[in-house]
Order: C-alpha cells, then structure tokens, then sequence
C-alpha cells in the first residue's frame, strides 16, 4: 500500500486497487487483502457505500457507480484522446496493428485508447492498463523527450523489474536507450514487457518539444520484423506527428 501524509486516502486506494483488480470481493477478503483492521475496513466502506464509491451486493462489495461519473468527467479533459482516434484508427487499417494512445502518470504510462488489431492476433492490453516505463515503447516515448531534470525526478521512481530476456533492467543502460530512441524519432519494445509481443511508439510533441502523450502499435514477430520495422515506424511516426498538430490547433 502506498503510504503519503494522508492515511484515510491511502486506505481507500488500497480498497479501490484490491476490488479493480478482483471485480467483487467480501468484507474478509478485502481486510485481508489490505491489511486494515476489521473496525477500519468497517468505517472506511461504510463512509465509500455512502459516497456511491463502493457498492454492496449478496454480501460482496464492488467499485460503485460514482467512479463511472469521475470517469465521464475526467474524459471530457482528454482532448488528445478525441485529437488522435480517426490517425490512429487509419493506422491501424493501414498496419492491420493493435493502436494505442497513452500518457505518463508518475512512474508509469496508462492506455487511454485502444484500437483493436483487425486481424485474429489478440494483444493483451486494455484502456486504464498501468505500463511500466522502462519495458514499453509508450513508456521509452514518453520519457525520451522529457528535459533532464524532469527525467531526473522519475527515473528514481521506476522499478527496473525483469519482464523477459530482453528487459533493460538498469539506469544506466535505459539512459542510453531513451538516447537512442530520440536520436532515431521512435521508440521500440523488443519484446521487453511482453514475450513475443513488440511495439513501436512515437512521441506528441507540443511546441515545446515535450512528449505530452504518445502512440504506438502492438504486434507479433510476424506482424514487426527486421523486413518492415523501419517502414512500421515510420508511419507510426508521421501519423504522431499529424495528432500532435491538430491537437495543437486545437487548444490554440
């Protein structure tokens, strides 16, 4: 659980995860998956069931209904989102690729869009999915723009886990990545998160050459290759591009 100077936030955060990742859960497992006392679980999803944060059924507590309103809201503010379906929506035509569009928030990126691959590969993912920044493309985009004390402040932050043979798993060497990756103008998950799955990612750039998002496309080694990786990106790159300056129109 994370701990901050709020205890009562931390608290119901660690009940919000438990029952996102579990969909219902009773009274005891929900103590005991967050540890709380039994009189503190008790208060804390009796205050969450008045707010509509929680919702209680046969006995089995779910996220509520309240979370459904938050969400349309915070959705409204994503002018990005609604700035890049019909791009992305052509790439993925155009690739036959799973799309996605994703932002940083703290140590990790977040799906904010997926479009789905038209083909029968299915890759696992989905929108409000957490990525780890060091083994994702979206990740390595969105970090590779940053300027170096805003980098600096994160990469402290990353927990430089193994997800497969191919994770770069230290400082020093995702250092020397994320220059790459801005060197070339796109990023690349060699099958670092996922085994078998790469992806190529691209910056939206705003006018001050800060990633404020970013785009990328998910495939199999029969869907990116060495035979059309440079062709792959640089679509995924013109179509980056082409986002950033309508979104930038937009808020003008």
């Amino acid at each position: 659980m994370v701990t901050t100077q709020t205890p009562a936030i931390d608290k119901a955060m660690a009940v919000f995860a438990f029952l996102a990742e579990s969909g219902r859960a009773t009274f005891t497992q929900i103590q005991k998956a967050t540890g709380l006392p039994k009189s503190t679980s008790s208060s804390l999803l009796a205050s969450l069931l008045a707010h509509g944060l929680v919702s209680l059924e046969d006995g089995r507590y779910a996220l509520g209904l309240r979370w459904y309103e938050l969400g349309n809201k915070v959705e409204e503010g994503l002018d990005i989102k609604r700035a890049a379906l019909e791009p992305l929506t052509q790439l993925r035509d155009r690739t036959q690729l799973t799309c996605h569009l994703g932002v940083l928030e703290g140590p990790s990126a977040i799906y904010v869009l997926k479009l789905e691959s038209p083909t029968a590969i299915v890759i696992r993912s989905w929108v409000g999915r957490r990525l780890s920044l060091h083994s994702s493309g979206l990740g390595k985009a969105l970090l590779a723009w940053l300027p170096e004390s805003k980098l600096d402040g994160i990469l402290p932050d990353i927990d430089f886990v193994r997800r497969t043979g191919t994770t770069i798993v230290s400082v020093g060497a995702f250092r020397e990545e994320l220059l790459a990756t801005r060197e070339r103008g796109w990023a690349f998950d060699n099958a670092e998160d996922n085994d078998g799955v790469y992806c190529i990612a691209a910056p939206l750039l705003n006018a001050a050459g800060e990633a404020t998002a970013a785009i990328s496309v998910s495939g199999v080694s029969s869907q990116i290759n060495r035979s059309n990786l440079d062709a792959v990106a640089a679509a995924v790159v013109s179509t980056a591009d082409r986002i950033a300056a309508d979104y930038r129109r937009w808020k003008a």
